[in-house]
C-alpha cells in the first residue's frame, strides 16, 4: 500500500486514552506503556521517509504489543481492535484485520470509523462472496434490522412505548380520537418492528462468526482432505462465515451465499 494510501484510512489509530480496568497479568501501568509503545510504532510506521521493511517491523512491533494488551491483560475494547485491525490492514494481511474490526464492530456497533474501514477491507479481499437473492431482499425489506445498530432499534423501540403511554393517556383523558388514533396506531407499528428486530438480534448472538486469516485454503465436503473440494477454487483471507460445527480440528460453515463446506481449524479465527 503507498503511503499516500495509508492516510485514506479514516482516523487510522485512534490514539485517545483507553481507560483500562486491570483484569489480569499485566498492571495498569504496564498496559498504558504497551498501549503508547505501539501508538508509536504505529505513528512512525506511517512516516512519509520511511522505507517498506522498516514500517512493516514497525507495524509488527504495534501489533504485539496490543496483542499482548488483550491476552495478557484480558482488555475487551472497541478502541483497541480497531487499532489492531488497522496495523494488520497496513500490513496487507486482510484476514486479520477484518477479524480485527468485526471484534471491533461487536463492542461498538454505531462506531462510523470502524464501519467504514471494515468495508474499506471487505472491498480488498479476493473472495466476493454475495449474499442469495432471498437475503438481498430481506435487506430491503426489513433495512432498520440490518442498517440500525441494536442501540439505535432499542432507543427507538423505547420512545415508540413512551409515544404509545402518552397518546393512549390523550385519548382517555380527553376522549378524542381522529389524529391520536393515527399517531397510536403508527406507534404501536413501530414498536412491534423494533421489538421483533431487537428480539431477533439478541436471539442470534448465540450465532458464532469466523474469518479465515489463511492466505488460501481449500474446503472439502467433509471433515478431512480425503473428501472432495467444496469449491472449484480455495477460499481466501478475511472470507466471512457462520460456524455449523467444530469437530476433530476441522469447522464446517456456511458462507454468504449458503454453501457449505469443512475447512482446517487452524485456518480461521472465531469471533
Amino acid at each position: 500500500m503507498k503511503k499516500c494510501e495509508r492516510f485514506i484510512l479514516l482516523s487510522s489509530i485512534m490514539l485517545s486514552a483507553i481507560t483500562i480496568q486491570v483484569r489480569a497479568e499485566l498492571s495498569k501501568e504496564q498496559m498504558y506503556s504497551l498501549f503508547n509503545q505501539a501508538n508509536e510504532a504505529f505513528g512512525s510506521a506511517n512516516a512519509a521517509d520511511i522505507d517498506s521493511a522498516t514500517a512493516e517491523k514497525l507495524y509488527d512491533k504495534a501489533i504485539l504489543s496490543y496483542e499482548k494488551i488483550i491476552k495478557d491483560g484480558q482488555i475487551e475494547n472497541a478502541r483497541l481492535y480497531y487499532n489492531l485491525a488497522n496495523a494488520y490492514l497496513l500490513k496487507q494481511d486482510i484476514g486479520r484485520a477484518i477479524l480485527n474490526y468485526r471484534r471491533a464492530a461487536r463492542l461498538d456497533s454505531d462506531n462510523s470509523d470502524i464501519q467504514k474501514n471494515l468495508a474499506f477491507a471487505q472491498r480488498r479481499r479476493v473472495d466476493q462472496i454475495k449474499i442469495k437473492a432471498e437475503r438481498r431482499i430481506l435487506r430491503t425489506l426489513f433495512f432498520w434490522h440490518y442498517d440500525f445498530s441494536l442501540k439505535t432499534r432499542f432507543l427507538m423501540n423505547c420512545i415508540c412505548m413512551g409515544a404509545i403511554c402518552i397518546v393512549c393517556a390523550i385519548m382517555i383523558w380527553r376522549s378524542r380520537r381522529g389524529w391520536t388514533t393515527i399517531i397510536a396506531v403508527i406507534a404501536v407499528a413501530l414498536f412491534a418492528a423494533m421489538s421483533c428486530s431487537v428480539a431477533v438480534e439478541v436471539r442470534g448472538q448465540n450465532k458464532i462468526c469466523g474469518v479465515i486469516i489463511a492466505a488460501e485454503v481449500v474446503a472439502y465436503q467433509g471433515d478431512g482432505e480425503n473428501y472432495p473440494a467444496s469449491f472449484k477454487e480455495p477460499l481466501h483471507a478475511g472470507t466471512e462465515f457462520d460456524l455449523i460445527q467444530s469437530r476433530g480440528g476441522w469447522l464446517h460453515i456456511r458462507l454468504a451465499d449458503d454453501s457449505l463446506g469443512w475447512i482446517r481449524e487452524d485456518a480461521a479465527e472465531l469471533l
